[in-house]
C-alpha cells in the first residue's frame, strides 16, 4: 500500500495523570527477564519491540491515533511513534514526579489498568513501556502535546535527565507536528543473546496489526542498510480483508461473511469463506494478541458454525434425520476464518506465559451466540451462498466416512495408531520416543544402505517408493488408500485426521532423506505438503528435518573428504592440490551411490551429519506457498515459476 499521513485525531483531554496505577517497582525485571517476555533470545528480543509498537496500536483502539511508524536505525536500535495523544507528563502528587516517568520506570504503571484511558489494550498487561527500558542499554521517550516536545533519557531503566521540555525531537525520521509518543531503544547486549531485529519477523508483526486495525497506517522503515527498505501497511476492510488474503488462490465459493456486534464491554469479529481445498486456516486474536493455542473465543466460534449450518441444513429439508447431521470436523474443510475479541485488558485470562490460549469461560457463549445469529442472518439472505457451503460440508462428511470405511478395510482397528507396523520399516531397538528417530529414505536401494548403515538402537528407516500422492489435492480417505502414506501414518503411530493423537508419536526426530536432484526434490517438496497439511504439530514443536547429504567426495591417495556445497568443494580441493597431486572428485547424483559405511559417516551418524529443521515461520506465507506450489490452481504457478528462474541452480 501506498505511504500516506491522516489528519490527527485531537488529544484527549481526560487522558492524564490520574488515570495512571503503580503496582510495583522495576528491580524483578533485570534479574529474571523472562518472566516478563517471556525469553531472552530472539522472540524476546521482538517480543520487546511487539510490546512497544502495541502501546501505539492501543491509542488507536482507543480512537486516538491513525499512523504508527517503526524505524530501525543504523546504530541498532528502534525508534516507535504514533500520533495518539502522548504519555500525560504532568505530575503525579503521590510520587511527586511525572507521570511520563513513573510510567516508564515503575513495573504495572499505566493507563490499562483502571479501565479508563484504555478500554481495550494489547500490550504485556500494560507493563510493556517498563520493561522494555529496563531490558535496554539506553532509552529515550519524547511526548508531543500541543506545540511542547517533552523528553526523558534512561539507561537500563534508570532515568539520566529529568523529564524536561525540548526544543527539536531525536528522532531519525521527520514525524508531522501533531501530539503523539516517540520511543528510542537499544535492547542491552547483557541481557539479550542477539540485538539485531529481523526485517521479515516485524513486517509479519505489522502487517497482522493492520489487517486488525483498519484504516490505521503503518509506515515501516529499515535504515540499516545502504538502500534503506519501506513498507507501509493500511487496510479499510479489517479482518475480512486478512481473510480474502488468506484464501488467495483457493477459489473462495462464496464472498466474504462479515459478523460484528458488541454484547456488554465484548466486542465480537468474525470473517468467514470457505474454499475449494481440504485445509482449513483459521486464526484468533483477542485485542491485538495472536492466540495461537485458540481458546474459549475459538470454541465458541465452532459450535456455533456447526450448529447454524445443521439447522440450516435442517429448515431447507437437506437432512431427514439428526443421524444425516454433520460434525464439527465437517464443518473445517476449506474453511477460513478470522476471529478477533475486543474487551477490557484487565479482564482477559491467558493460559500460560506467552498469551497462546484464552482462558475466559463467559465469552464462549458470547461468540457462539453473536456468530449463530450472525450466520442465521447470512444464510436466511444469501441462500445460494449458504446452499454452496452445505454442499461443501457435505461432501467432507462423505469424505470422512469413506476415510472411517478405508481405514477399516484398509487394516484392523487400530493398526493405523501403530499396533502393527508396516513390514518396509526397520524400526529401532529404543522405546523412548524422546530418543528415537525415523529416517524417511528415498527409494529401496538407498533405504537398504540406510539400514545397514545406521544405528540400529536408536535410527528407524522408511524407504520411500518414488513420489507420492500430492496431500495438497486429496481428500483423507484418498490418502489412507495410497500405500506409502498409510505406511508412513502407520510408522508415525500418532493416527490422522479426527483421530489423531501427538503424545503417541512414536519418534521426536523426522528425518527427509532424498536424492540431490530434481526428483529428489520433488519427493521432498511432496513429503513436506504432507506433514504441513496432516502433521503440523510435528513441524511446530520442531520434530520434523531434512538431511544433507554431501554433493561431492573428494579424494587424494588415503586422503577422502566430503563437501556439502560447491564452496566447500573448491576450498577442500585447493587444500588437498597443495601437495600437488591428483584430486578425484565424484558429484554423488543419488543416496544410492554410497555404500553403507559412507552415508552413516556422512548423513546419519550424529557427530558428523549436518541436518536442516523444518519450522514455520510465517504461516499464513508457508499456506500460500504450499497453495501456490500443490495446488490446482496454474496461472500463480507459472508466474513463480518464471519470475524465479533466473535464480534457479541447474544440475542436468
Amino acid at each position: 500500500m501506498a505511504s500516506k499521513s491522516s489528519a490527527p485525531i485531537k488529544s484527549g483531554s481526560d487522558y492524564s495523570a490520574q488515570q495512571i496505577q503503580v503496582l510495583e517497582g522495576l528491580e524483578p525485571v533485570r534479574k529474571r527477564p523472562g518472566m516478563y517476555i517471556g525469553s531472552t533470545d530472539v522472540i524476546g528480543l521482538h517480543e520487546s519491540l511487539r510490546e512497544i509498537i502495541d502501546n501505539a496500536v492501543d491509542e488507536a483502539l482507543a480512537g486516538h491515533a491513525k499512523n504508527v511508524w517503526i524505524v530501525l536505525n543504523k546504530d541498532g536500535s528502534a525508534t516507535v511513534a504514533d500520533d495518539g495523544r502522548g504519555i500525560p507528563v504532568d505530575i503525579m502528587p503521590q510520587f511527586k514526579k511525572s507521570a511520563l516517568e513513573i510510567v516508564m520506570t515503575k513495573l504495572h504503571a499505566g493507563g490499562k489498568f483502571g479501565g479508563s484511558a484504555y478500554k481495550i489494550s494489547g500490550g504485556l498487561h500494560g507493563v510493556g513501556s517498563s520493561v522494555v527500558n529496563a531490558l535496554s542499554e539506553w532509552l529515550w521517550v519524547e511526548v508531543r502535546r500541543g506545540n511542547t516536545i517533552h523528553r526523558q533519557e534512561y539507561k537500563t531503566g534508570n532515568p539520566q535527565t529529568p523529564v524536561e521540555i525540548v526544543k527539536e525531537s531525536k528522532a531519525s525520521i521527520k514525524l508531522p507536528d501533531v501530539s503523539g509518543t516517540t520511543v528510542t531503544f537499544l535492547p542491552d547486549k547483557k541481557i539479550f543473546s542477539t540485538i539485531e531485529f529481523e526485517f521479515d519477523t516485524i513486517k509479519k508483526a505489522i502487517r497482522e496489526r493492520a489487517y486488525l486495525v483498519p484504516k490505521l497506517y503503518f509506515h515501516f522503515m529499515d535504515n540499516r542498510t545502504e538502500e534503506p527498505k519501506e513498507v507501509n501497511y493500511y487496510f479499510e476492510g479489517g479482518i475480512s480483508s486478512l481473510v480474502e488474503k488468506l484464501n488467495e488462490n483457493k477459489n473462495p465459493l462464496h464472498s466474504v461473511i462479515f459478523i460484528n456486534k458488541q454484547e456488554g464491554d465484548v466486542e465480537v469479529e468474525v470473517s468467514i469463506q470457505f474454499n475449494n481445498t481440504y485445509a482449513e486456516n483459521v486464526e484468533s486474536y483477542v485485542n491485538v494478541i495472536n492466540t495461537v493455542n485458540g481458546g474459549t473465543h475459538l470454541t465458541g466460534f465452532r459450535m456455533a458454525l456447526t450448529r447454524a449450518v445443521n439447522d440450516y441444513g435442517k429448515k431447507i429439508g437437506s437432512f431427514k434425520d439428526d443421524g444425516d447431521s454433520i460434525t464439527g470436523d465437517d464443518t473445517r474443510e476449506g474453511l477460513t476464518a478470522v476471529v478477533f475479541i475486543k474487551m477490557p485488558q484487565d479482564r482477559i485470562q491467558f493460559e500460560g506465559q506467552t498469551k497462546g490460549k484464552l482462558g475466559n469461560s463467559e465469552i464462549q457463549p458470547i461468540v457462539q451466540q453473536i456468530v449463530k445469529e450472525g450466520l442465521n442472518i447470512y444464510f436466511e439472505e444469501n441462500p445460494s451462498d449458504a446452499r454452496r457451503i452445505l454442499e461443501k460440508v457435505y461432501l467432507a462428511a462423505k469424505a470422512r466416512l469413506a476415510a472411517k470405511a478405508a481405514k477399516e478395510a484398509i487394516i484392523r482397528k487400530g493398526a493405523l495408531e501403530g499396533s502393527t507396523l508396516p513390514g518396509k520399516l526397520a524400526d529401532c531397538q529404543e522405546k523412548n520416543p524422546e530418543l528415537s528417530e525415523l529416517y524417511l529414505v528415498e527409494g529401496d536401494s538407498a533405504g537398504g544402505s540406510a539400514k545397514q548403515g545406521r544405528d540400529r538402537k536408536f535410527q528407524a528407516i522408511l524407504p520411500i517408493g518414488g513420489k507420492i500422492l500430492n496431500t495438497e489435492r486429496a481428500r483423507l480417505d484418498k490418502i489412507i488408500e495410497h500405500e506409502e502414506l498409510k505406511n508412513l501414518i502407520i510408522a508415525l503411530g500418532m493416527g490422522i485426521g479426527e483421530t489423531v493423537n501427538f503424545e503417541k508419536l512414536r519418534y521426536h526426530r523426522v528425518i527427509i532423506m532424498t536424492d540431490a536432484d530434481v526428483d529428489g526434490e520433488h519427493i521432498e517438496t511432496l513429503i513436506l505438503t504432507f506433514f504441513y497439511r496432516h502433521f503440523r504439530d510435528i513441524i511446530a514443536k520442531g520434530f520434523l528435518y531434512v538431511a544433507m547429504p554431501p554433493l561431492y567426495k573428494l579424494q587424494r591417495g588415503k586422503d577422502v573428504q566430503y563437501a556439502y556445497n560447491d564452496d566447500e568443494k573448491e576450498q577442500i580441493a585447493k587444500t588437498m592440490k597443495a601437495g600437488n597431486a591428483i584430486v578425484n572428485v565424484q558429484r554423488y547424483k543419488g543416496l544410492g551411490e554410497m555404500n553403507p559405511e559412507q552415508l552413516w559417516d556422512t548423513t546419519m551418524n550424529p557427530a558428523n551429519r549436518l541436518l536442516k529443521q523444518v519450522n514455520i515461520d510465517d504461516a499464513e506465507e508457508a499456506d500460500a506457498v504450499f497453495t501456490m506450489l500443490m495446488g490446482d490452481e496454474v496461472p500463480p504457478r507459472k508466474h513463480f515459476i518464471q519470475t524465479n528462474a533466473i535464480t534457479a541452480t541447474l544440475d542436468i
